[in-house]
C-alpha cells in the first residue's frame, strides 16, 4: 500500500462480507476500491476457525452466493476446508486478487469533515477512502472469559478460533469451556484421543439430528450439465427456512413439538438419568440456536468424559474448579466462549463525525439504520451490522441484500454528483430500531428463557432480525434519500469584493 493512497471505496474484511461487497462494487463498475485483511488470505471466521471438526449448521446450497454456486459441494453440510476453498475460488473467478491488501489491519479510521473522506491508518501504511464498508464479521474477535486464577496454569490455553495444530492433544487430560456450535464438533472430534475430557457446561444446548450425507457424483453432474437443478435446490433449502420463521418470530409455543423431538434425541444416546437430565435445557428451544450434531450426545456417553453442569469458577494451577466445587486436573484448556458480537472491538477505531468512536455512541447498544449505517458516521456502512443475525437460515441471505443496499448507496452517490456524503438521521435510526425492537418482544429469542449471546449487556436483542430473509430484501432494496442528510464538502473561500463582509459556504443538510 503506498502512503496517502486514496480509494473510492475501502472494504474491511474478506470473509463472505467483504468478497462479496468487492463482487458488487465491480458489478456496478467501481474498480477504484481496496479490501483491507488483517491476516495474509481471505476467508474470515472460515479462515480463522480451523478447529477438529469445523462444519456449517447450513446447507451448502444455500451457504453460499447465488451468483456465484458450486456445483461440486461435496456433502451437504459443508466442512471448514471447502467453505474456505469456495471463497478461495470466488476471490479468483471474480477477478479480485489486485484489490485485496493482506496484512493491513485496520489500526484507526477517523471521518474527515471538510474533505468529505475517511483517513484510515493500517498496519501496512494509510490511505483515505470516500466511502467505507466494514465487513469484520461478528464472529471475529474471540471472547475468553476472565476467569479467576487463569494465570496460575501452567498448561496449554487456546480458544477454538485459535486453534493450537502444533500441540498434540492424544493421551492428555481436556478441559472443555463451553456448549456452543464450536463446542458440539470439537468434543466428539477430539474424545477418543483424549485420556480423559471434561466438558464445563454452563447452559446446556438443544442438539437436533444433523441430515448429513455426501453428494453423490450423480448429483454434482447433474448440477454442473443442469445450473437450474442447482438454483431449485437452494429455492427448496430457502423456502423450508423462511416458513419457519413465524414459530420463532409469532408463535414460538408452536416449537413444542420440535422441542419433544430433541427430547427424544437426547433420550436415545443418553441412557443415564443423571447424565440426561443435566444436558436436558430448561428453556424453549430456539432461544439459542438449535445445533446440529449426530456424534455430540454419543460422545459425551463415553467413560472418559465428565460434564460439569454449573460452569467453570476458577482455576487452581492445573486444577479447574466448578461452580458445584467440582474439580478436575488437566493438561490443557479450550475455550468455547464465543465472540465479541455486541462490543465489536471494530467500533473502538472508528472515529465519526462528532469526534466520538462509534463505540462510544452504541455503549448503550449497537443502533443502525437497516442493519447497514449509523447516524454520525457519514459514507460508513457494515454487512452484517446489527438485528441483521438469523436464528434458522443462512446469513449469506442477509449479506445478499445488504449489497444490494450498498449497490444503491454508490448509484445515490453519482446521482448526487461532486463531493457528497449520507449521513442517516438520527429520527430515521431511532424510528427502524424501535419498529425491529417492538417486533423483537414476542420473539422467542426475547420470551424463551435464556440468556444467549444474542443480547447485550443491557438484556437487548441487537442482533436477532425479527423477520423474514424475504422482508429484510425488500427493506433493503433501495436507499431511501429522506431518512439521509445529504453532505457537501464547504466551497473553497472566495476573495470579498471591496467593502463587502467575507462569507464561507458551511456543509449543507437536507435530502
Amino acid at each position: 500500500m503506498t502512503e496517502h493512497e486514496h480509494v473510492r471505496v475501502a472494504v474491511i474484511g474478506s470473509g463472505f462480507g467483504g468478497l462479496g461487497a468487492a463482487v458488487r462494487l465491480r458489478r456496478e463498475g467501481v474498480t477504484d476500491f481496496v479490501v483491507l485483511e488483517r491476516a495474509g488470505t481471505v476467508g474470515g471466521t472460515w479462515r480463522d476457525n480451523s478447529y477438529p471438526g469445523c462444519a456449517c449448521d447450513v446447507p451448502s446450497h444455500l451457504y453460499s452466493f447465488s451468483f456465484a454456486p458450486n456445483p461440486d459441494w461435496p456433502r451437504t453440510f459443508s466442512g471448514q476446508e471447502h467453505i474456505r476453498a469456495y471463497l478461495e475460488h470466488v476471490a479468483d473467478v471474480f477477478g479480485l486478487r489486485s484489490h485485496l491488501r493482506f496484512d493491513s489491519e485496520v489500526k484507526m479510521m477517523r471521518w474527515d469533515a471538510q474533505q468529505l473522506r475517511w483517513e484510515i491508518e493500517t498496519a501496512s501504511g494509510t490511505l483515505t477512502a470516500d466511502l467505507v464498508v466494514s465487513a469484520t464479521g461478528p464472529l471475529s474477535d474471540p471472547k475468553v472469559p476472565d476467569v479467576p486464577g487463569i494465570d496460575t496454569f501452567t498448561g496449554e490455553v487456546f480458544h477454538s478460533a485459535r486453534w493450537d495444530h502444533d500441540y498434540d492433544l492424544r493421551g492428555k487430560r481436556v478441559a472443555m469451556i463451553g456448549t456452543g456450535a464450536s463446542a458440539i464438533q470439537i468434543v466428539p472430534s477430539i474424545q477418543p484421543d483424549v485420556a480423559r475430557l471434561t466438558l464445563f457446561q454452563r447452559t446446556p444446548p438443544w442438539v437436533m439430528p444433523r441430515v448429513d450425507r455426501a453428494i453423490s457424483p450423480a448429483e454434482r453432474w447433474l448440477h454442473r450439465q443442469l445450473p437450474f437443478t442447482t438454483q431449485a435446490r437452494r429455492g427448496l433449502l430457502w423456502g423450508i427456512r423462511e416458513l419457519q420463521v413465524q414459530a420463532f418470530t409469532k408463535r414460538p409455543d408452536q416449537l413444542g413439538l420440535v422441542e419433544r423431538l430433541a427430547k427424544r434425541n437426547i433420550a436415545r444416546a443418553i441412557k443415564d438419568p443423571a447424565l440426561r437430565a443435566k444436558l436436558t435445557p430448561d428453556y424453549r428451544i430456539g432461544c439459542k440456536r438449535i445445533l446440529l450434531s449426530n456424534t455430540y450426545y454419543p460422545a459425551l456417553a463415553r467413560p472418559n468424559v465428565d460434564v460439569v453442569a454449573s460452569g467453570l469458577a476458577r482455576i487452581d494451577g492445573s486444577t479447574l474448579v466448578g461452580a458445584d466445587g467440582s474439580e478436575a486436573e488437566v493438561d490443557a484448556i479450550i475455550f468455547g466462549t464465543g465472540f465479541h458480537v455486541t462490543d465489536m472491538p471494530i467500533a473502538e477505531r472508528v472515529v465519526g463525525a462528532e469526534g466520538r468512536t462509534l463505540a462510544e455512541t452504541w455503549k448503550d447498544g449497537m443502533r443502525s439504520l437497516r442493519g447497514a449505517t449509523a447516524a454520525g458516521f457519514p459514507n460508513w456502512m457494515t454487512i452484517i451490522g446489527p438485528n441483521t443475525g438469523l436464528g434458522n437460515s443462512s446469513m449469506i441471505l442477509m449479506i445478499e441484500s445488504q449489497l444490494n443496499y450498498l449497490a444503491d448507496y454508490v448509484r445515490q452517490l453519482d446521482v448526487l454528483g461532486g463531493r457528497a456524503a449520507l449521513d442517516p438521521r438520527p429520527t430515521a435510526v431511532d424510528g427502524w430500531n424501535h419498529k425491529v425492537q417492538e417486533r423483537m418482544k414476542r420473539t422467542v429469542w426475547n420470551t424463551g428463557g435464556c440468556n444467549s449471546w444474542y443480547l447485550d449487556a443491557n438484556g437487548r436483542n441487537t442482533t436477532i432480525w425479527p423477520g423474514t430473509t424475504t422482508e429484510f430484501r425488500n427493506a433493503t432494496r433501495r436507499v431511501d434519500l429522506a431518512e439521509y442528510d445529504v453532505l457537501r464538502a464547504p466551497e473553497a473561500p472566495v476573495a470579498p469584493a471591496p467593502g463587502k463582509s467575507r462569507t464561507k459556504k458551511t456543509v449543507e443538510a437536507g435530502a
